[in-house]
């Protein structure tokens, strides 16, 4: 093999062996793996195990195993059995663990059982880069995502009783072929008739289990259940169904790191505005705050919380009336005058307020006027007698918030540049089984490390690893 680069002779032996360090570059982010874990106060975080008891087997200090795991989820390794592998064979997680290889057990129960502590160190990290002023001049973008969950759609029940009518069917059926095999071959072999028997004797055991899936069905708050995760919910996701949760992020547009998030079982997210946006808020530790969200956090209720926290929702304005569809004037073509409190219709009428009510738990004010009946654009306004104009009595906040939103005609843009790609990240790194734990809880821990990594490699790629090790030092 001339001319080609040459390896070292597996038997050859060396006077002075080389040192594991060596193989680790200063620049290697298990160096900052090691750096970050260290000067976490663990026992203050709420991890079990920093104080060893006294008597038994000694055990591994969580430190190694927040570690291995840290490191594992940077490079795509979740799994506590391929964990344990790497361990065993891999140099970089040799150096950071100083040679140290627990089972896939230890290593399972740690997740399992630190569930809190660890989202708690996906904090500690979202206030490191706090101090080192990686939010300064950020605006924070809030999205939700369909994560998938180990439960199978065939495992999640929503309408137990349309399965009971499928089986039903199918059990008649069967009885249907079975009585014509009787009278076409009575006499014959019996093999057709004992396999027919045995589809039918399945789809009874079948008909019972649904009957007792039924009963726990009607039991369950929201009519649905999951038998393999009890926490996971069917969800609308790309135009069909995904049994999952909702993943809520906070993301700043600057550097695109993720300030907070949460898990819920919620398949929309109407009602996750302001609790991210508090929870972005208090990360941030910032008096003011601007957010951007899409349509699906519209809701009135949740814009005007955020405006009482101190907080700038900008998000487009959903247009639920059906008057446009219809050929009929919409909302918008009607103007509302705050010092008069009165609406200026198309045809230039005004529209006063008329009486106050309370609709779905919304005090509503209600407008019209008495000169529809012979106004000449009446046939493209309403149907009706009067045109009606409801106004919700905090409205204001919606109409600054669409006044927001035209004076940051880009915001929709910087919202879909800022966090799509960011879940898209997670679930290319999670893979096509996305989480592998069962339970919210234990998915919330799950999610958390994913979006620890994530972070992380963001500053290091922002940053470089040496002026992170720095910054933590510091």
């Amino acid at each position: 093999m001339k001319r080609f680069i040459q390896g070292q002779d597996r038997t050859q032996s060396t006077l002075l062996p080389e040192l594991l360090d060596e193989y680790i570059t200063e620049d290697n982010p298990v160096r900052v793996i090691d750096a970050f874990v260290d000067q976490l106060d663990l026992a203050d975080l709420g991890f079990e195990g920093v104080d060893p008891a006294q008597t038994g087997r000694p055990s591994y200090h969580p430190s190694v195993m927040l570690k291995i795991y840290i490191y594992g989820y940077l490079n795509r390794i979740q799994s506590s059995r391929r964990l344990e592998a790497e361990a065993n064979r891999n140099v970089e997680l040799m150096w950071l663990i100083t040679r140290l290889n627990p089972d896939f057990k230890t290593i399972a129960r740690f997740r399992h059982e630190n569930g809190p502590a660890i989202r708690k160190v996906c904090s500690q990290f979202v206030e490191l880069c706090r101090r080192m002023h990686l939010f300064a001049d950020s605006m924070i973008v809030i999205d939700g995502s369909k994560f998938k969950a180990v439960n199978n759609c065939d495992k999640n029940y929503m309408q137990a009783k349309t399965r009971m009518q499928e089986v039903e069917k199918n059990i008649q059926q069967y009885l249907d072929d079975l009585e014509a095999a009787d009278i076409r071959s009575p006499k014959q072999s019996t093999t057709h008739q004992v396999r027919l028997t045995e589809r039918i004797a399945m789809f009874q055991a079948q008909m019972k289990s649904l009957e007792t899936i039924e009963s726990a069905l009607q039991a369950s708050p929201d009519k649905q259940l999951s038998q393999t995760d009890p926490d996971a919910r069917s969800m609308q996701h790309r135009g069909g169904g995904i049994v999952g949760y909702n993943v809520q992020a906070a993301v700043d547009s600057q550097h695109h790191l993720i300030v907070a998030h949460e898990v819920t079982s919620v398949g929309h997210d109407r009602t996750q505005l302001a609790n991210m946006s508090k929870q972005a808020k208090d990360a941030l530790q910032k008096e003011a705050l601007t957010v951007v969200a899409d349509k699906g956090y519209y809701k009135g209720e949740e814009v005007a919380a955020c405006v009482e926290n101190g907080i700038t929702p900008i998000m487009p304005k959903c247009l639920t009336s059906g008057n446009k569809a219809n050929g009929l004037f919409d909302k918008r073509h009607f103007v509302y005058a705050s010092k008069s409190n009165t609406y200026q219709c198309p045809a230039g009428d005004v529209l006063i307020e008329r009486f106050r009510s309370l609709e779905k738990g919304k005090h509503l004010i209600t407008y019209w006027s008495s000169n529809c009946k012979d106004c000449a654009l009446k046939s493209s306004c309403t149907t009706s007698d009067q045109r009606r104009v409801k106004r919700w009595e905090n409205e204001e906040v919606l109409d600054q918030m669409q006044s927001n939103l035209e004076n940051m005609p880009d915001a929709m843009k910087i919202r879909r540049c800022t966090i799509e790609h960011t879940f898209g990240t997670l679930k290319h790194w999670m893979g096509a089984s996305h989480f592998l734990m069962k339970t919210k809880a234990h998915v919330t821990t799950e999610i958390s490390l994913h979006i620890q990594a994530y972070n992380m490699k963001r500053v290091m790629n922002i940053m470089g690893s040496v002026a992170l090790m720095k910054a933590m030092n510091a």
